[in-house]
């Protein structure tokens, strides 16, 4: 088609879109399509901000108590106390120097009792060093601070959990008595530094946090041994596509090596499911959004089937109606888009900042709904949708080649 002809499409297309605006049928019609339009692209939207901030909260709540790999030496006794490993291994000077590690940190775990004059309850202490990254762990505390490492000694702080605390009817700045598992039974007198959150029962019901090296007292344990290290990779999105089995292929036959979505797999399984159900959902979407703009064209060509027949009969090829209803098409799908993406970015702006609609952390692990803000899928849904709605157009438009001039000038 000739530039010429384009322009007259265009022109008849924008003439068509602002007759008799507001007050005839297809008027109507047309802010319904404009509307069907911009719910779907701004649920589709809302959705994915929705989806991907759940995935980002659980994954960094997760990553703030351990990280993408942890390795530790092979026990056969299974239990939850760390056998010992060095860091004086050529092996963590390797790690280090790893393109794909972005930190390592040490750790050991050792299981105890925290006792109170009315209450005691079972809790896995996990030791931490001054490598440990605390600014992943901060959001997560509600009262109080991180533990106050020492340089001549070990600390006595302890950080619990919100559950700890109600159970045992702690506060800050408590005195507890903390009993060891081991043999001779051991015991020390700690203070409650800090009150952590996460809503994920794997850690909330559970682990207490320590100074690792009252663990390396505890167990007489040399400062240069650890009850293992937890490493950081630059890319989360690759470590099962190949920077684990990078990572395996250094370590020593003594050391077993675990990562997070294994350790953790109900978690992440839970998060494929849910990708799976939205991927579902947002189909639906897009064939319902299809089904209305090809309802509304048809509805459209067969309201302005005299002007059809009437442009026929002065030489209009099929081609150039085609066009013409093709761009009024391509207009009520750009309202609707803006309009969408407007809508969609207000809302998930309000909930961003002022958190206005809950959650029950005991299902959803957080108190409010969370929102990511991703502007790839942003950008990526509003290219999927725009392309699959235009494809979409032609559809309609295709009945207008059956349309005779005679037939359609007489029609009422």
């Amino acid at each position: 088609m000739s530039k010429k002809n384009k322009q007259v499409a265009a022109f008849i297309a924008s003439r068509i879109s602002n007759t008799k605006k507001g007050s005839s049928f297809s008027a109507l019609i047309t802010n319904i399509a404009i509307g069907s339009i911009a719910l779907g692209l701004a649920t589709m939207i809302v959705s994915f901000m929705i989806f991907e901030g759940f995935q980002t909260e659980i994954a960094d709540k997760i990553f703030s108590f351990t990280a993408h790999i942890q390795l530790t030496k092979f026990d056969a006794s299974d239990s939850y106390q760390s056998a010992p490993i060095s860091n004086q291994r050529p092996l963590f000077e390797q790690l280090k120097k790893s393109s794909e590690i972005s930190h390592i940190q040490s750790f050991s775990q050792k299981p105890a009792l925290l006792k109170t004059d009315i209450e005691i309850m079972g809790a896995l202490i996990k030791g931490i060093g001054k490598d440990f990254d605390t600014l992943r762990f901060r959001k997560n505390i509600i009262e109080g601070s991180s533990i106050a490492f020492n340089d001549s000694t070990h600390s006595n702080d302890l950080i619990i959990s919100s559950k700890f605390a109600k159970k045992l009817k702690l506060k800050l700045k408590d005195t507890i008595v903390v009993y060891f598992f081991q043999e001779p039974p051991r015991f020390r007198k700690m203070s409650i530094k800090g009150i952590y959150e996460t809503g994920l029962e794997d850690f909330d019901d559970k682990v207490v946090l320590a100074d690792n090296r009252l663990i390396q007292r505890l167990n007489n344990w040399a400062d240069t041994l650890t009850g293992g290290y937890e490493i950081f990779v630059k890319d989360f999105t690759s470590l099962d596509k190949g920077v684990a089995d990078n990572i395996l292929d250094m370590l020593d036959y003594d050391i077993m090596m675990e990562t997070v979505t294994s350790q953790y797999g109900h978690l992440f399984d839970w998060f494929e499911m849910l990708n799976r159900n939205v991927i579902i959902f947002l189909s639906i979407i897009l064939v319902v959004a299809s089904f209305n703009i090809i309802s509304v064209l048809l509805i459209l060509i067969m309201e302005r089937t005299n002007m059809i027949g009437s442009l026929k009969a002065f030489g209009a090829s099929n081609r150039l109606i085609k066009r013409i209803f093709f761009y009024h098409g391509v207009k009520i799908l750009f309202k609707g888009i803006v309009i969408g993406n407007l809508s969609a970015l207000g809302l998930g702006f309000v909930q961003y900042y002022f958190k206005l609609i809950p959650l029950d952390p005991e299902n959803y692990y957080m108190n409010t709904v969370p929102i990511a803000w991703n502007w790839l899928n942003i950008i990526g849904l509003n290219f999927l949708f725009i392309t699959l709605i235009s494809l979409i157009l032609w559809i309609p438009v295709s009945i207008i080649s059956r349309i005779t001039p005679i037939k359609a000038i007489r029609f009422d």
